[in-house]
This record gives C-alpha cells, sequence and structure tokens, in this order.
C-alpha cells in the first residue's frame, strides 16, 4: 500500500487558489533539503489524548527495560543475552548453545509475529514500543523541551549567535545527553554480561577490565551519537523495518491515515465562512494549518499519505483532533484507519491473508512451546571415544569405552546417575563414584558400559542410556556398543 490518502490536489497554507502536485513529496527527503545538507526537525511539542495514552505505556515499558537485569526469576535474570559465555536467560530460565531448536523456533515465532502485526497495524511497534522511540520522544525531547523550550524556542536559540545563555543550554542539555547515554549503555551492557558482573567491572579497578571499559565508553558514544545527532534519521535510514513494512502493508492495514475524502480542498478557515458556505465552495474539513507536520517528528506531512517514515506515533492525530475541536468539526480527520476504510467506508476486518499467518503462528508457538516444557534440565552427549576399540575381559565380557558430556542448564547443582535403561549391563563412570554437574556448567567423563556376549545383537549392538537423578529421568541418549563379529 504505497498511499493511503490520494487528494487530487493541495491548497497551499496562503490561499486555496495555488495549487500543487500532490506526488512532489516524494521526490525529496523530509530531513534534507535539495542540495543533500540535513534539514533538522523541530518538532513541536505533542499534547493530546493519544500522546497521554503513549506517555503510560512508554513508563511501563522503560521501567520493564531498566530494571530488567536486576530482577531475578529462579535465582536467573529477566533477561541476559551472554554471547561471549554463550549463555542466555529468559524470564529467568537459562538457553544454551544446545537448545539451537527452541531458538530456531524462537526467531521464527519473533518474525511471524512481527509480519502479523505489521499486516494487521502497520508500524505500531515503532511509534509505541520501540526502545529508540520510547528513548527519544519520552526521554531525550522532554529534557531537550524543558531546556530549550518547545520548537519555536528551539528554532530560535539554533538560529541565534553563541552567547554565554546558549552555551549554557546547549552544555548543560549535552552534558544530560552523555550522563543518560552512560546509563543506557551500562543497561545494554548488564544484559549482555549481567547485572552482578556489571556491578564486579564498576567496582573494581578499571584496569583488570580494559575489555569491559571500552565496551562501555562504545556503548554510551554510540547511544549519544543515536539521540543527540542521528534521532529521526535511525528510524528512516538506519532501521531496515521501515522499508521491510511496504511489503507487508495492504488495503486492509490500520495505519495513521489522512482522510481526504473529508479533508480536500485544503483551504484556510475565515471566520465570516459557514460551514455550509465551505462545503459549498467545494472545500474539506482540512483548514491547512500545518500542525500535523509541525508536531512530526520524522518530518513528514502525513496528508500526503501512507509513508515509510512515519512511525505510527499518533501526534498528527492529536494536533488535528485539537484543531477540529477548535473550529467545530468532527475529529477523526487524521485517524487510525486502512484504505478501505477511508476509500470505501469497510470497517476493519480479519482477511484470509492475517488468517494464514496466524496459523503458521498458532502452530509455531505450539511447537515452541512443546520444546520448551520437554526441554531436559541436562543436556547429554555419549560417544564412543576416538579410536578406541571394544575389549573382552577375563570372564568373557565385552567392553566399550566412551567419553560423557552434561551440561547443567539450571542454576542448581545436580547429582546424576547413569543406567543402561534397555538391556542389562555394567555402566561405570570413571573417577568418581558419584557424579555431580555443577550449575550452569558442563562436566565431562569417561564411561566404560560392559556386557555379556550373549546380549549382543551382531557386530553393533543399540544402547539406551538413562541419566537419573534422584529416581527421576532427567535425559535419555542412544548410542552403539562394538562387538566382535560372530
Amino acid at each position: 500500500m504505497n498511499n493511503t490518502s490520494q487528494p487530487s490536489s493541495n491548497a497551499d497554507p496562503h490561499g486555496p487558489a495555488q495549487q500543487v502536485n500532490w506526488e512532489d513529496f516524494r521526490d525529496h527527503l523530509a530531513t534534507a533539503d535539495k542540495q543533500g545538507n540535513r534539514r533538522w526537525i523541530y518538532p513541536k511539542k505533542p499534547a493530546g489524548r493519544w500522546y497521554d495514552r503513549r506517555t503510560y505505556v512508554s513508563w511501563l515499558l522503560l521501567a520493564i527495560m531498566f530494571a530488567g537485569p536486576f530482577i531475578r526469576i529462579n535465582g536467573n535474570p529477566l533477561l541476559m543475552i551472554d554471547i561471549v559465555s554463550r549463555r542466555f536467560s529468559i524470564l529467568g530460565q537459562i538457553f544454551w548453545p544446545q537448545d539451537t531448536l527452541l531458538f530456531t523456533v524462537a526467531m521464527l515465532v519473533f518474525v511471524v509475529g512481527i509480519i502479523i502485526f505489521t499486516t494487521a497495524f502497520g508500524r505500531l511497534w515503532c511509534g509505541w514500543t520501540c526502545p529508540q522511540t520510547l528513548l527519544m520522544e519520552m526521554v531525550f525531547r522532554k529534557i531537550e523541551y524543558a531546556i530549550e523550550g518547545d520548537h519555536a524556542e528551539q528554532k530560535a536559540l539554533a538560529a541565534s549567535p553563541w552567547t554565554a545563555a546558549k552555551i549554557r543550554k546547549k552544555t548543560f542539555k549535552h552534558a544530560i545527553f552523555l550522563t543518560l547515554s552512560f546509563v543506557i549503555g551500562n543497561t545494554l551492557l548488564s544484559y549482555i554480561i549481567g547485572s552482578d558482573q556489571l556491578f564486579h567491572i564498576i567496582g573494581d579497578d578499571p584496569r583488570k577490565h580494559t575489555v569491559g571499559l571500552i565496551f562501555m565508553i562504545l556503548f554510551t558514544l554510540l547511544f549519544y551519537a543515536i539521540f543527540a545527532r542521528f534521532r529521526e534519521q535511525a528510524c528512516t535510514f538506519i532501521c531496515p523495518y521501515g522499508r521491510v513494512q511496504s511489503a507487508i502493508l495492504d488495503e486492509n492495514t490500520l495505519v495513521v491515515a489522512y482522510d481526504y475524502k473529508r479533508g480536500e480542498k485544503r483551504a484556510p478557515l475565515h471566520r465570516e465562512q459557514t460551514a455550509a458556505q465551505r462545503q459549498a465552495a467545494g472545500f474539506g474539513d482540512c483548514v491547512a494549518c500545518r500542525q500535523c507536520v509541525a508536531v512530526c517528528p520524522t518530518g513528514i506531512d502525513i496528508r500526503d499519505g501512507t509513508q515509510m517514515e512515519c512511525v505510527n506515533c499518533t501526534a498528527c492525530i492529536d494536533a488535528c483532533d485539537n484543531i477540529m475541536d477548535k473550529v467545530g468539526r468532527p475529529r477523526g480527520l487524521i485517524r487510525f484507519a486502512s484504505l478501505n476504510n477511508i476509500e470505501r467506508g469497510e470497517k476493519q476486518h480479519f482477511t484470509p491473508r492475517m488468517k494464514g499467518y496466524s496459523v503458521v503462528l498458532v502452530a509455531l508457538i505450539s511447537l515452541f512451546l512443546f520444546l520448551l516444557f520437554t526441554r531436559s534440565d541436562v543436556q547429554t552427549t555419549l560417544l564412543r571415544a576416538p579410536g578406541a576399540l571394544f575389549q573382552k575381559t577375563a570372564d568373557g565380557k565385552v567392553q566399550n569405552i566412551y567419553t560423557l558430556k552434561l551440561v547443567n542448564k539450571t542454576s542448581h547443582d545436580i547429582p546424576v546417575e547413569l543406567k543402561l535403561d534397555n538391556i542389562a549391563g555394567k555402566l561405570t563412570v570413571m573417577g568418581s563414584a558419584e557424579l555431580t554437574v555443577p550449575k550452569e556448567k558442563l562436566a565431562q567423563s569417561s564411561v566404560i558400559v560392559e556386557l555379556a556376549p550373549d546380549k549382543l545383537t551382531g557386530a553393533t549392538t543399540k544402547l539406551k542410556v538413562g541419566i537419573y537423578s534422584k529416581g527421576k529421568l532427567l535425559d535419555s541418549v542412544n548410542t552403539v556398543f562394538v562387538g566382535p563379529r560372530e
């Protein structure tokens, strides 16, 4: 869906007579001039019911984001992605590289979920839940408003000469930005190495943790550059999601849209002109106030239709509703709507495309839950020792030696016992009478299996070994036993 609203013509804000090509917006970027130089965006401070709702959502999500590394479930972090140690904690559950299938299915669930969500609700993720947008609009932008004022004051300050007052404001603002970037960088680092390790690095001699210190500095500079310089360009140029959405949206997708049937033609409102006179003159409800453009954090004009830069932040809805209230017209000139809703008056419905995606998503979620709930606390690998041949004992029995690896996926030590489940024989773990797998660690040992000749089924015999802890079966593994050819 390339364009939700398709007005036949746009009126210039200074009067209804001048007509412009409504496709002109596709020939340039909102954040760059004709020479390709950066055009800084100074969005007006938004206000309204949608902005209030988004603020409440952002408070909740930001609280979860900053508290996440420090919340413990069963002694494990709520979320941790320790790439170096190849250890991941999600909702208190520890995952290891051996859980590759589980990770693969989880990624498929995430991707398909994003496709379904975008097909139904457009780029709502970007405006309401994306960490970059939340931090930019609900933290850094509000600090900027508090220090430099609203958009008009910010423009005036940027154009003014460098006086002592301007230097103080800019220095104070960027000092806060840098401090917040340091906090965000440390928070991200705690998601990677864990909060305990982060506090250890902070309290220890920095010279002992050069790598961690370097990453901390890099994260700080990266976030400072994003929120102080790149800003909306992180959404429009860097993030690929805006480009992907163009292949996912269709005429039934719910997006922030301008009702061009109701709004066109645009013209300023004259006080002496009644609504009936305005309608008789061929003008719509859009009074060409450009408040929807003034509040847009990416600098676009929503009246031109659905655009890649639109993050569905709803700031334009609040701005337009406020103007409609003042001029005595119904709200909803800019609203959440689909192309079919505006052009044909159709209600939002569950399309066959969404149904198909949903079936796939439910199947993937079911598979993920099955793998998750049947996942063993212990991952076992039992392989015949490389290059080792079978041996015969003095009493005529046959022996094989195996290499055993046990990964404990839990946060507590697990005592284990190995048994032959499908055949009578003797299994001995070398080096210790009792084998205990330390928490979140790998235990290795050698295992000797001894079978009587009458138990062999040929040159190779299938073995099933059960791993038990206090009588409870944790895992089972299949292998082969090699014997003489007879």
